[in-house]
């Protein structure tokens, strides 16, 4: 401890001891200097990464005035308190509230729109015993008695599942190391929720009366790529047991009325098949890409559902990707993405006919939530864009118009016709055209001269979609321009896209974004010497890749929670999740190919000396999704190899996981701190 104690002392970066572990796999054997921080039992381990805690303490000291001013900043774009919009189901409305100075919500209800309110959960009654807190699951019972929740007080998903009486508060029944998942049966006693194996990954579903000693298991997963959840239908007439991997998915549905009774299961896993069960009285409707990559909706009686009776209700096209579906009495709500642009298809349940809602913007993300009322005229929906505050909106069915009935506060002073958003493309090296999302505030935009941060993702299918963030006007009010890069990887442009930056094709997540710098470079929507590289988790592997191959176009770089030591991860199939993301990187273990292609952009594997960028790193000691050690490992590589100057600043929360710290408060700090090192970086100190 003391040699770690007496560097940051000295105003010098933490060097980490180099005791050298062999990996050798294929025939072939990498050195790990590094491997032992993965130890966290070790008291050394800890003694590093507290010293480089204070390091970072120490480089960021000089600019703690305006990190103070851009949370004072962040506040003032936040209610003292807030009440979301109530949602109707099964006889009660739902809400929640946030109360002034309180870190978590208070989740209510009524009877009647005018009626008393309910407390269900006061989650800050809870909170105030642990460090770091969050609730991951609130579900009420079908007769309205019965609460169940679930908490994690890790960050690590590590969840305990509560059952309690509504009206005494009595607690009914504990259960811990739970999913977070919970399906009730008709009779609000019976009840299937997920357990978790030692590595974090859901393996079995289990059933068991409330307050019995009756736990019973109805599902055990022994595929290692496959994580099986439970739920129920919107109308919860159905129990849906699905299981899925990166590319294959089986379910099994059982009523609500006999939950005691054997599962149906609706067609066995196939290889590359993937099918999502929406289930709406005695109908099914089945998401599936059958009849092409990109999705059909099809529909099947229930009593007898096997895939020789799935009928096409929405064909597969090309040029459109299904993303979900919503089911009302007459009526499929298909959210859909058309051209990487998401949208909201109407379509007759029996024909598939239909037309696309008029929702106002285009260039904007939506979800569809809380439709439980299958009767309803209006279709109820979260919206934003990068210059819309989140907004809860009803589509009128009917008149094809919307009702916005709530938008984020976003300050008093908040003027959205101050910022410009624009949609671009960028040609990547293959002539793949990638689409870029850009915003920047009128008045202060200077062509060639603002900085700019280049945000990506890239993985597992999901989209890198326009949404609004308040916290980013703190940037923008000061002259950057934030873009996002919607590299291949994510499925803005379709499921190919998807396939296009995963497994084998990797390389083409990290080949486009740098292309994305470029074109914004030559398109003069930046100074070419203040272009920031940002992106958190997958998109932090992005950020290490982007980083070894280009160090010379950032001017620094962010990297949340990265997962940047990614073949000796994927070599570990008793880390959290490595086993279930084969289909996405590959298995190193099985196929040489994949050895040598993860060994080729693994970002721990490539540091070179060379001038680094000015970098900001930031992790959580209980994140099961990306183990600490990486970002850990990486930092002590790079401090090795590099022969700039420039700060390369490691940041650890010792308390919490992936999401970072908890509470509607607890990220100000952390937002502040990453703001105020790229303002600093950019040569704005105010």
């Amino acid at each position: 401890m003391y040699c770690f104690m007496l560097i940051v002392l000295g105003m010098l970066p933490p060097a980490a001891p180099e005791v050298p572990h062999e990996i050798t796999v294929h025939e072939q054997t990498r050195v790990d200097d590094f491997y032992w921080l993965n130890n966290i039992e070790d008291p050394a381990v800890l003694e590093y990464l507290e010293s480089e805690n204070l390091y970072a303490d120490s480089i960021m000291a000089e600019l703690d005035p305006l990190v103070e001013t851009i949370v004072m900043e962040l506040l003032e774009r936040m209610p003292e308190d807030e009440t979301s919009i109530p949602y109707y189901r099964n006889g009660y409305w739902y809400w929640y509230e946030y109360l002034p100075d309180q870190d978590y919500s208070v989740n209510m209800r009524r009877s009647h729109p005018d009626g008393q309110p309910e407390i269900l959960l006061d989650e800050n009654t809870y909170a105030e015993k642990y460090e770091y807190f969050n609730v991951e699951l609130i579900s009420v019972s079908p007769d309205n008695k019965t609460l169940a929740w679930a908490y994690d007080t890790t960050g690590g998903h590590w969840n305990t599942l509560v059952f309690a009486d509504i009206h005494t508060g009595d607690t009914l029944g504990i259960v811990h190391n739970a999913s977070g998942d919970l399906a009730w049966a008709a009779d609000s006693r019976m009840v299937f929720y997920g357990l978790n194996d030692a590595t974090g990954r859901t393996d079995r579903i289990m059933r068991q009366t409330i307050g019995c000693d009756d736990q019973t298991c109805v599902y055990t997963e022994d595929d290692l790529t496959f994580w099986p959840w439970v739920s129920n239908s919107p109308d919860r007439n159905w129990i849906l047991l699905g299981t899925a991997s990166s590319q294959e998915s089986e379910y099994r549905v059982i009523s609500s009325l006999t939950p005691s009774d054997s599962m149906t299961l609706i067609h066995p896993r196939t290889d590359g098949l993937e099918y999502y069960v929406y289930a709406a009285d005695s109908v099914f409707f089945i998401e599936t890409n059958l009849n092409g990559e990109n999705f059909s909706v099809m529909r099947v009686s229930s009593d007898d559902p096997a895939m020789e009776n799935w009928e096409t209700v929405i064909p597969h096209d090309q040029n459109t990707l299904i993303e979900d579906v919503d089911i009302f009495d007459d009526l499929l709500a298909v959210t859909v993405r058309t051209e990487g642009l998401k949208k909201l298809f109407i379509a007759d349940r029996i024909t598939g006919e239909g037309y696309y809602a008029d929702l106002g913007q285009e260039a904007a993300t939506f979800y569809t939530s809380a439709n439980y009322s299958p009767d309803a005229d209006s279709i109820r929906l979260i919206y934003t864009s990068l210059t819309t505050p989140w907004s809860t909106i009803s589509y009128h069915i009917d008149a094809n118009t919307i009702n916005v009935l709530k938008t984020q506060f976003a300050g008093e002073n908040f003027n959205r016709d101050l910022y410009e958003s624009v949609r671009m493309m960028a040609t990547a090296s293959d002539g793949a055209e990638i689409p870029i999302g850009l915003v920047y505030r009128k008045d202060l935009f200077v062509p060639g001269e603002n900085p700019l941060i280049l945000y990506g993702y890239g993985a597992y299918g999901m989209s890198l979609d326009p949404m609004f963030s308040s916290s980013v006007l703190s940037l923008l009010d000061r002259g950057f321009v934030y873009a996002d890069a919607h590299v291949r990887g994510g499925s803005e442009m379709g499921r190919n896209w998807y396939d296009q930056g995963r497994l084998m094709n990797k390389m083409n997540s990290f080949t486009d974004f740098i292309a994305c710098g470029e074109y914004l470079i030559e398109n003069t929507y930046c100074d070419p010497d203040m272009i920031f590289a940002m992106g958190e988790s997958a998109g932090g592997l992005l950020m290490g890749t982007v980083t070894n191959m280009r160090p010379d176009m950032w001017k620094g770089v962010v990297a949340g929670v990265p997962f940047v030591d990614a073949l000796t991860t994927m070599l570990d199939p008793s880390i959290p999740l490595t086993t279930g993301e084969y289909g996405e990187w590959g298995n190193p273990t099985e196929s040489v190919e994949a050895y040598e292609y993860i060994l080729s952009y693994s970002p721990v594997d490539n540091v070179a000396e060379v001038n680094f960028p000015a970098m900001y790193i930031y992790s959580g000691v209980n994140d099961s999704q990306v183990g600490y050690w990486e970002p850990a490992k990486w930092v002590a590589g790079i401090r090795r190899a590099n022969t700039g100057d420039a700060p390369i600043i490691f940041r650890i929360n010792m308390g919490s996981g992936h999401g970072g710290a908890s509470g509607r408060y607890g990220w100000l700090g952390d937002t502040a701190s990453k703001y105020a090192f790229l303002l600093n970086q950019a040569g704005i100190t105010e």
